[in-house]
């Protein structure tokens, strides 16, 4: 089951894009958080929804709010992902151990390998106001995700 609104976020670290460590409890007291778990880089849909934080990325990385988006591919593809696609936010790494921050989220699809589509929106002391995750094939609403993390600030 996935982690629930009202409880708090479990910590994780994990490498960016540039092979470096990310606490999220490092945003704690100072940002509201959006934990983006996405598939896999370089799918169509992930792409897209990328995309989409990429052209509003105001919205979600400022000095109130900050985006974290999750996969279990290795930092070295996603830093590819990153450069073709032009992502100045952190991709995180969820590759080993393979979706460990996904399994303590409930999002790990163990048949598929991935995480599930899933969005977290934290508030400043880690706890989850805002929380939606689609089936694999299906888009989220990054508008949905904006306006939580505009009222978590």
């Amino acid at each position: 089951m996935a982690v629930q609104q009202g409880e708090v976020a479990p910590d994780f670290e994990l490498n960016d894009q540039h092979n470096q460590p990310v606490r999220l409890s490092d945003y704690r007291d100072r940002k509201a958080v959006a934990v983006v778990f996405f598939p896999l880089a370089f799918s169509s849909v992930c792409t897209g929804e990328l995309c989409a934080l990429r052209d509003d990325l105001g919205a979600f990385q400022n000095e109130d709010v900050q985006v974290l988006a999750v996969s279990v591919d290795s930092p070295f593809s996603l830093a590819q992902f990153a450069v073709q696609q032009g992502y100045e936010f952190p991709l995180l790494s969820d590759f080993w151990p393979h979706g460990e921050v996904a399994r303590r989220y409930g999002v790990f699809d163990e048949e598929l390998g991935v995480a599930r589509r899933a969005t977290f929106v934290l508030d400043r002391d880690g706890v989850v106001r805002w929380t939606t995750v689609n089936a694999i094939p299906e888009a989220r609403d990054v508008q949905e995700a904006r306006q939580a993390l505009a009222d978590a600030a």
